[in-house]
């Protein structure tokens, strides 16, 4: 796989989908890339929830150099994701996240095989951050949404 611009949001999207473009892997994806994120959040919550915050905003902070509306986003759905596990009770969030990362890695590692091709970030460590705008560019165009 070649070597992505750092900020050329085009081209990293236009390199991630190289390995998704099986119909099942890309659905498994649309599943488990927003739950993986919860889950890692919920994770990082149960340190605390600074860490979490903290976490959130260094993701944001790449979102915003690649661009603003996918940070936009991603704002409003780790702001969603955050919401969610403030209101869960405390014992819980560490058994489900644990949980829920477990699974859905597992998912997309199913997804992979049936798809015949590596994930992406066993080449670059940054798709790991770009799985979730892969997701939310569906979303995008879905709704006629420039990014």
């Amino acid at each position: 796989m070649r070597a992505p611009p750092s900020r050329d949001i085009h081209t990293l999207l236009d390199i991630y989908s190289e390995s998704h473009r099986n119909p099942t892997n890309e659905l498994i994806h649309f599943v488990c890339v927003p739950v993986i994120v919860f889950s890692l959040l919920g994770i990082l919550w149960a340190i605390h929830p600074l860490v979490a915050l903290a976490a959130a905003a260094g993701a944001m902070w790449y979102y915003f150099q690649l661009s603003k509306p996918f940070a936009l986003g991603m704002l409003a759905m780790a702001g969603i994701m955050l919401a969610l596990l403030a209101a869960m009770p405390a014992y819980a969030v560490l058994p489900l996240s644990i949980a829920i990362f477990v699974v859905a890695w597992i998912g997309q590692f199913v997804g992979h095989k049936i798809e015949g091709k590596k994930p992406s970030f066993f080449d670059d460590l940054r798709f790991l951050l770009i799985g979730p705008l892969f997701v939310l560019g569906f979303l995008y165009r879905r709704l006629n949404l420039a990014y």
